[in-house]
């Protein structure tokens, strides 16, 4: 009888899942948060709940870090926070180590000689506690943490990443995702997001470390003390907007009333200023979204692209008789807006079309002063519509494709700089994020909503409105129509059943024939005509893009930050009616594929 009890033991644990087995590690953990240990406690007899929550890890997407706040592996929580930035901590002290000529490490350095990380964070829940978590556990790996002292734009954080000299940056976000989500967000010594290789020895280091037992953490105080836990200085604030203010491209004279919302988020620091000192804005605020909110209370998704969150601003500005709405999300890199037409009413913008017309209006007026750089460059995604190339090419810009995702574009800026080759003029894609100039390497919604008041102020004044402009742009570059289809899964782990339904096409697709396929997966391409293949240059990702015959295109991808599959369309063509009518055809053809 006693022999038999171990071996049942045995049994039963051999057949218990990691899932369980990482449970109870964490339910068993000596000084476990107390809270999430009663949640814990809650799903011990719920084994869909302990799947979910530790049945995988959470990944670097294209935003970075991002998962539902709570216990577990497969969720943020403070744990996860201190996991991630003790390999961050790791990979730094080696690199360190093996860039000293004798072999120092960071302990043999003195304070002002260690490696420094910037560290920032939104409004969501958990956000500063996050953030101070991060930036002790680099005060015990002997990094110092350069803390803002309070939330700031993330592109405030690729700022000061590159002007304080540090060695990584963190920020503590989860975008525009729900109120329940938070994230994680690594950044490189350039001030850009990291990639490859950064992000994989990053990544590679993190896998190493146990959960628990390798992380290390000082108390504030010791950190303080020791001088490893530093404020940010509110003067980088200053040479921060100085910097934006000096990217202006005109002095117009029309007033434009604004409306501004920062949908409870990070805009609210700096954007207010900048509108409020422009002579060309009317500022209007959406009072009760100024405040910083992590519920989002007045919005059920606090994602500028969504109309329905901008309802607050949209009827103040009717209230108002405003011209202009501008929205930032939650960490102020992304902005939605809406503008009047001829007609005076108010019509949303989306992604590609702002895209389309900055590039227009900062193009147009470097070009009036002569002072377009050599060898210009615009820097776009493979899933961003077409009217911005057109528009570059129009001002001899080289458009230069990268990777779904912002830190492509900040790494090409990059790349220019190290090979001295490209003058950086503009970066946008499709999702609502914009950058011109080169003191930050994200989109950036403070220089973003800056220049879009002052271009609508601009050609105001000249008796244009923006859709006017957009029309001219139509007229001389073709009619250009995009759209985004977004298909909402259960599980991130659902959307490769999504994306292989349209693996392989018939010839005919939406009408027309298949003319080029690129499974960018793969890292090849073919040409469905004549069936020669070729190798696509970009890095692999799984993402499809066909183009039709008439020049019609679409691809199909995962989302990188949520369980979603999304479908870009695009089509052109010499008048209006044509354009719509290719862009159904494409859209039925989608649909009833899925």
């Amino acid at each position: 009888m006693d022999s038999s009890a171990p071996a049942h033991a045995n049994s039963q644990s051999q057949e218990e899942s990691p899932a369980r087995r990482h449970f109870r590690s964490w339910l068993g953990q000596p000084g476990l948060d107390p809270e999430m240990k009663k949640e814990l406690q809650a799903m011990q007899e719920d084994p869909e709940s302990i799947e979910r929550h530790f049945g995988s890890e959470l990944v670097f997407g294209t935003g970075g870090m991002r998962g539902i706040i709570g216990p577990g592996l497969n969720r943020i929580n403070r744990y996860v926070i201190g996991r991630a930035t003790q390999g961050l901590a790791d990979y730094i002290n080696r690199r360190v180590r093996s860039q000293s000529d004798d072999g120092a490490s960071a302990a043999d350095l003195a304070i002002e000689d260690l490696p420094a990380v910037a560290i920032a964070c939104d409004t969501r829940r958990y956000s500063p506690f996050y953030a101070e978590t991060a930036a002790l556990v680099l005060a015990a790996n002997g990094i110092r943490a350069f803390l803002f002292s309070d939330i700031r734009p993330t592109p405030a954080l690729s700022f000061a990443t590159r002007e304080l000299g540090c060695a990584a940056g963190i920020v503590i976000t989860a975008s525009h995702n729900p109120r329940q989500y938070n994230g994680y967000k690594v950044y490189g010594p350039d001030g850009g997001q990291a990639v490859s290789p950064l992000v994989d020895e990053v990544i590679a280091a993190i896998k190493k470390v146990d959960i628990f037992a390798d992380v290390k953490q000082l108390s504030r105080g010791e950190a303080v003390s020791r001088g490893l836990l530093q404020e940010v200085d509110p003067d980088l604030d200053r040479h921060y907007i100085e910097k934006v203010s000096a990217l202006s491209m005109s002095k117009p004279r029309a007033v434009v009333k604004t409306v501004f919302t920062p949908l409870h988020g990070t805009g609210s620091v700096y954007i207010p200023d900048l509108l409020n000192r422009a002579p060309h804005v009317d500022y209007i605020p959406v009072k009760e979204q100024m405040v910083p909110d992590s519920e989002f209370s007045t919005v059920s998704v606090p994602n500028p692209e969504d109309p329905a969150a901008l309802k607050m601003a949209l009827d103040l500005a009717e209230q108002e008789g405003a011209e202009l709405v501008l929205a930032t999300d939650p960490d102020c890199d992304r902005v939605g807006v809406a503008a009047r037409d001829a007609a005076d009413c108010l019509r949303m913008l989306n992604g590609n079309q702002v895209g389309a017309l900055l590039l227009e209006y900062i193009c147009s007026r470097l070009t009036d002063r002569k002072a377009m750089p050599p060898d210009p460059v615009l820097v776009t995604t493979i899933v961003t519509g077409h009217l911005g190339r057109k528009v570059a090419a129009h001002y001899g810009l080289r458009v230069v494709e990268t990777l779904t995702g912002f830190k492509f574009i900040g790494d090409k800026m990059k790349e220019f700089e190290e090979k001295g080759t490209g003058s950086f003029v503009f970066g946008y894609e499709e999702s609502y994020g914009y950058l011109t100039g080169t003191f930050v390497r994200d989109k950036d919604a403070v220089i973003a909503s800056m220049l879009i008041a002052e271009m609508v102020a601009y050609y105001k004044e000249q008796g244009q409105t923006l859709f006017d402009l957009l029309d001219e742009l139509h007229r001389r570059h073709g009619y250009h129509r995009d759209e985004l289809l977004t298909v909402e899964l259960e599980d991130i782990s659902q959307a490769d059943r999504h994306v292989n339904v349209f693996k392989d096409l018939p010839p005919q697709f939406a009408g027309q024939q298949l003319v080029f396929k690129r499974d960018y997966a793969q890292g090849k391409g073919w040409n469905l005509q004549t069936g020669e293949e070729f190798a696509l240059t970009l890095p692999r990702s799984p993402v499809l893009h066909y183009t039709l015959a008439d020049s019609t295109w679409f691809a199909v991808r995962p989302s990188g930050t949520e369980p979603k599959v999304k479908f870009y369309l695009a089509a052109a063509a010499p008048d209006d009616a044509g354009s719509k009518e290719k862009i159904a055809r494409l859209r039925e053809a989608i649909l009833s594929c899925r």
